[in-house]
């Protein structure tokens, strides 16, 4: 019988294989030189002593923090900052590119566009670090338990904090800017994933050890267990599900009757926004709480109240809860606005001679792919508030001996379906590169 040739050339296989294992290496490079930078404490601060301290922060938002920054926190890192600085900015650049036309005119200059973009997102990342590094190293010696850590508590503690902070902080985005161009995935995404990862082994050594001591129920465990299965099952449904809508291109018409034919979908995932709404959320969560803790050590007549405040914005509970959801209902919206335009995508398919079926273009098939488009975007922002929220209520029922956030498990799920379809990306071009170079046609 004729063999029959699939166009597969072993050489080229090795090759994609070799560019892929480049990139993973490179990866794992960085990731290392993020996890020994998490180690690097600033100068001046007694870090043991500071472990001990929040030690007794389980369940609260600094324990939250301190997961986010692969616990950098608790070692008082020069990576203590993380890369909140840059999602803070990101924020504030994308409310102007939606507020001012000139702004908003960028983002239609393609290439060109983005990289102003990111520049200025860069530069008040800059700004905002220096503002964050100056207001927590000032505002060590308020803070109860605190003072005692420090050595020598003198301005030249308050300029090395400050700097060490802030250039943690550019070196991470730094860092992240290679991993998105030489590594896989999104670089910021990788480093907030791998410094959640990170925290597992203390994690299950804890979960171990508590189970041993009789603290924590086995069936209670096995519950636990099941119940982030079916959270992770969840959030992978949603993550792959999409709304399609049938696109058709007109033939040529003859004798007054119209050929349609249907050559393609347009795809709407239900989950637009990614991880930002719940990154952004956690993020802006951290201002009110700054100007609360402020207020406790300044106010000291009021300090019952903004202790009481202060308490009640801890994860789990109501006025968190309630400011929490409402964040990330809004940054769904708001987010998913920017990222996909209903009057650009009609005006697109207008251009191409498409149209949906039964709908005029232009301004109609806008406001029908507005009105889908603001369905997926409700059912999207319920979803995340129930990834983000039932675990607290979780811990509050079973009592878990770890925090278990919904946004930490959301961001390590979508980054690890990002990653695979990265990978996937990468061998799908290299193979029709190599068909291309057979075919001698050079791209």
């Amino acid at each position: 019988m004729e063999k029959f040739n699939l166009g597969l050339n072993y050489q080229d296989i090795r090759v994609n294989f070799s560019d892929i294992q480049k990139r993973v290496l490179f990866l794992i490079f960085a990731l290392i030189i993020f996890r020994l930078g998490s180690f690097i404490p600033i100068p001046g601060i007694d870090i043991f002593a500071l472990s001990k301290l929040l030690n007794h922060q389980e369940g609260t938002l600094v324990e939250m923090l301190n997961i986010f920054s692969g616990g950098a926190l608790s070692r008082a890192s020069i990576f203590s900052l993380g890369i909140m600085p840059y999602i803070s900015s990101s924020i504030i650049v994308q409310l102007l590119t939606f507020i001012y036309p000139s702004w908003k005119n960028l983002k239609k200059e393609g290439e060109v566009g983005r990289i102003k973009i990111n520049q200025y997102t860069k530069n008040l990342t800059l700004v905002i670090a220096i503002i964050q590094a100056s207001g927590i190293s000032l505002s060590l010696s308020n803070i109860p338990g605190i003072r005692r850590l420090i050595f020598k508590l003198d301005a030249v503690f308050y300029i090395t904090a400050i700097i060490s902070l802030v250039t943690g902080t550019i070196f991470l985005i730094w860092l992240g800017d290679l991993i998105t161009e030489n590594g896989i995935g999104n670089g910021i995404s990788v480093m907030i994933f791998s410094g959640i990862v990170s925290h597992l082994p203390v994690v299950i050594s804890h979960t171990i050890s508590e189970l041993k001591l009789g603290h924590f129920h086995f069936m209670l465990f096995i519950l636990s267990l099941l119940f982030i299965f079916l959270i992770i099952f969840f959030v992978v449904f949603i993550e792959k599900s999409q709304r399609k809508i049938p696109i058709y291109y007109s033939n040529q018409q003859q004798r007054y009757k119209m050929h349609l034919t249907q050559v393609s979908h347009l795809p709407l995932k239900i989950n637009m926004s990614g991880v930002i709404p719940a990154i952004f959320a956690s993020s802006i969560i951290l201002f009110p709480l700054t100007i609360i803790s402020w207020l406790r050590d300044y106010h000291k007549n009021s300090l019952n109240f903004f202790n009481i405040l202060f308490d009640n914005f801890q994860p789990g509970k109501s006025i968190y809860i309630i400011f929490y959801a409402i964040s990330i209902i809004f940054f769904c919206f708001f987010y998913t606005n920017l990222a996909f335009n209903a009057r650009e995508t009609s005006e697109n398919l207008k251009k191409s001679g498409a149209f949906i079926q039964g709908i005029r273009p232009g301004k109609n098939t806008s406001e029908y792919i507005q009105k889908i488009m603001f369905k997926l975007t409700f059912v999207n922002s319920i979803y995340i508030v129930l990834i983000c929220l039932i675990p607290e209520f979780m811990r509050q029922v079973m009592h878990t001996p770890f925090y278990f956030g919904g946004t930490s498990l959301l961001i390590v799920v979508v980054v690890i379906i990002d990653l695979i379809l990265h990978i996937q990306t990468l061998l799908l071009s290299k193979q029709y590169k190599s068909s291309f170079k057979r075919a001698n046609l050079n791209l």
